[in-house]
This record gives structure tokens, C-alpha cells and sequence, in this order.
């Protein structure tokens, strides 16, 4: 049998290695000189003038929301389609969350989408957090001059989206937005285990989450070697050295990972066109960093249920995910804001499926991938 495709994995090679046990031989395992020179070599690769580094990407979220001083009484806008932790972030600081509708399409938040989110609001929103799905990035350049009307700050979830290039910049670069928050997570663009960074061209923002990632502690030079301030009630979100060094060595083959993924997704592009309409792909719009690819599949026409088709392609080696069920029918914020309807979520939900997209895979994989889907598309 085949080795088996999982839908992402991390790529690791001799360099990563030989960075990381270089790391475990130096005196620093937790925070040392590893972590200022990954967020400086971060900052310079997406384009923003601050990078902060920390444990995960819930935890930059969480940072940010802070940083922004989210709180008790304030409403911040999501998008249905993301992994929970997006809005979670916001309820993390008191807030409570507004869930946006998306493009069926796309999955992404839209001017007028959030528009809708807006009316339903009631009040001006603290934060709107568009979140640049699997590597395409939302338009935040028209979100933000949205959000101006009302004084709100941007954060662009870009936990799929380093590397990701689209007209209005690169992500990460915060040209149309306060802060960017990544993950590197295994099977994100580059990996570190776990880890995650904001960005930032806003200094006195960047001050805020370097402190908080420490518990809200500061020191200053001058004075006594053994002083600390706790300042504001922080968290323990910092970044290993041990991590950083990881996350540096894969960072130095971010544009290879990015085109490789591009040149595996416009062969699943090919391979799938004939296959229309009961199987659509999404256009490729930029140079996006592809942290996934996504078909959108009739199910209903096919007349295969959606878990018959992911169960099929697991028994000949295919693993598949996902992307994602709407935010706003969890349990949780079912019970706190009551059974919504958001039809573009809804119709998003029901057709994806994120097939396998990793650097390390075979230039014959797709093809694979696409026979198997076909088949297990069969009644």
C-alpha cells in the first residue's frame, strides 16, 4: 500500500536538525538571543517593523486583543468560517463577538458581509478580525477602510497566510491593519512545534505584547540586575529558544515552501477542472502561501455523503480535513447568543474538504489524491 497522505505535515530537514541541537547545546533552552533573532528575521520577511514571537497562535490572538485593550463591553466582529480560537481571543478578554458571514466561495469576510456583521452589532466594534482562509488573503484594505468609519482596529488572523502576497501587500506587513498574528503549528507554512508571532508597525503595541507574553513584567536596564515590574496582568505565552531556533531555520525556506505549495495546488487545479461542477476549486489570486487546499464538493449531487467519501479515501491511504464547521454552531456561543443563520458559512461548511498540501509530497500525489476522489465520489 501507498504511504499514507496526511491532509498537512511539517517538513524537517538535516538544517532544521542541526539548528535545534545547536540550540539544545547553548546555555539558553527557554528565552535567549534565539528569540530576538527569529522576530527580527520575521519582521524582515513579511515586511512589518516589529515582530513578537510567542507559545502558539491562539496565544497571539489573545496578545492582540489585549495590546488592543479589548474588554468588558465591547463587541469585536469574526468570521464564521475559522478554527474557534479567532473569537475565542475576543471572549478571552470579556468582549463578546459578532459573528460575520463569509463568501461561499471563498470562506472569506467581505466588505459587505461585514456590513451585515456591522447592522447586527448594535454599537461601533472594538476589533474586526478578518482571517485570510487557508492562505487567501481577505481584502483588507476595503475591510479596514470600513472599519475607520467606526474607529475600530484590524487584526488579521494570518495563521494560514505567511507568504501569502495579494494587491493590497503582503501578509503580515500591517500596512492595512494594527497587528497580524501567524502560527507554526506543525502543519502551517513553516513550523516550530508550536509557536506563534505578531506582528506590528505600531511601537507602542509591540512594547504591550512583549510584556503581557511575560505576565505584564518589564525590566529596565540601570537598574538592579535582580528588579522586575509587573505592570499589567499578563500570561506565561513566551517562545523557547529551543523553538525559535526551529523556526528560524524553516523560516530561511519560506518562499520554497510557498512555491511548492502553489505548483501542487495548480496541479490539483488541473487534475479537478473536468470534474466541474460537482467539484469546484477556487482561483488562485496572488502568490498566496497556501496553508491549504480546499475543494468545494457537491455532495448532495453526488449522492455520497460527505463522511462515505473522507472514510473511503482514509482506507486507500488519503487523510482529509475539515475547514471549518461555523463558529457561531458551537455549542458555546449557541448558548450565548441563541441559533444564528449565516447562509454563506452554512453553504461553505457544506461543501469543503482540505485534501493533502505539504512541501514534501510527490509531484504524482495529486494525481493520486484526484483518482481516489473520484472514485470515492462513485455511489
Amino acid at each position: 500500500m501507498s504511504t499514507f497522505l496526511p491532509y498537512g505535515r511539517q517538513s524537517i530537514d538535516e538544517a532544521d536538525i542541526a539548528a535545534v541541537a545547536e540550540a539544545l547545546k547553548s546555555d539558553f533552552l527557554t528565552t535567549g538571543p534565539r528569540v530576538e533573532a527569529f522576530e527580527t528575521a520575521f519582521a524582515q520577511a513579511v515586511g512589518a517593523q516589529h515582530a513578537v514571537a510567542c507559545a502558539n497562535g491562539t496565544a497571539a490572538l489573545h496578545l492582540a486583543m489585549a495590546a488592543l485593550g479589548v474588554g468588558e463591553g465591547d463587541v469585536c466582529i469574526v468570521p464564521s468560517i475559522t478554527f474557534v480560537a479567532t473569537a475565542n481571543a475576543a471572549r478571552f478578554q470579556g468582549a463578546e463577538v459578532v459573528f460575520a458571514d463569509v463568501d461561499p466561495d471563498t470562506g472569506l469576510m467581505t466588505p459587505a458581509t461585514l456590513e451585515q456583521a456591522l447592522e447586527k452589532a448594535g454599537r461601533p466594534p472594538k476589533a474586526i478580525l478578518p482571517v485570510h482562509l487557508a492562505g487567501r488573503m481577505a481584502d483588507v484594505r476595503a475591510l479596514k477602510s470600513m472599519a475607520e468609519r467606526f474607529g475600530a482596529a484590524v487584526v488579521e488572523d494570518a495563521c494560514h497566510a505567511l507568504g501569502s502576497v495579494g494587491e493590497a501587500g503582503r501578509a503580515g506587513d500591517c500596512a492595512h491593519s494594527a497587528m497580524a498574528c501567524f502560527s507554526f503549528h506543525p502543519v502551517k507554512i513553516i513550523a516550530s512545534g508550536e509557536g506563534g508571532m505578531v506582528t506590528t508597525n505600531d511601537a507602542t503595541l509591540a512594547t504591550r505584547l512583549r510584556r503581557d507574553r511575560s505576565h505584564g513584567i518589564v525590566r529596565e536596564a540601570g537598574r538592579d540586575p535582580w528588579w522586575y515590574e509587573q505592570q499589567a496582568l499578563g500570561w506565561n505565552y513566551r517562545l523557547p529558544d529551543v523553538l525559535c531556533a526551529l523556526g528560524q531555520s524553516q523560516l530561511a525556506k519560506l518562499e520554497a515552501f510557498a512555491e511548492r505549495r502553489r505548483a501542487l495546488a495548480a496541479r490539483y487545479d488541473d487534475l479537478l477542472a473536468p470534474h466541474a461542477p460537482l467539484i469546484r476549486t477556487i482561483p488562485l489570486e496572488g502568490r498566496p502561501g497556501l496553508h491549504l487546499y480546499v475543494a468545494l464538493i457537491d455532495f448532495e449531487a453526488a449522492g455520497v455523503p460527505r463522511r462515505a467519501v473522507v472514510e473511503r479515501l482514509a482506507a486507500k491511504g488519503i487523510g482529509t480535513q475539515v475547514h471549518y464547521i461555523p463558529v457561531h454552531t458551537q455549542p458555546y456561543y449557541v448558548e450565548r447568543y441563541g441559533a444564528a443563520r449565516l447562509p454563506g458559512a452554512e453553504a461553505w461548511y457544506a461543501r469543503c474538504l482540505s485534501l493533502p498540501l505539504f512541501p514534501g509530497m510527490d509531484d504524482a500525489d495529486p494525481e493520486r489524491v484526484v483518482d481516489a476522489l473520484i472514485e470515492a465520489l462513485s455511489p
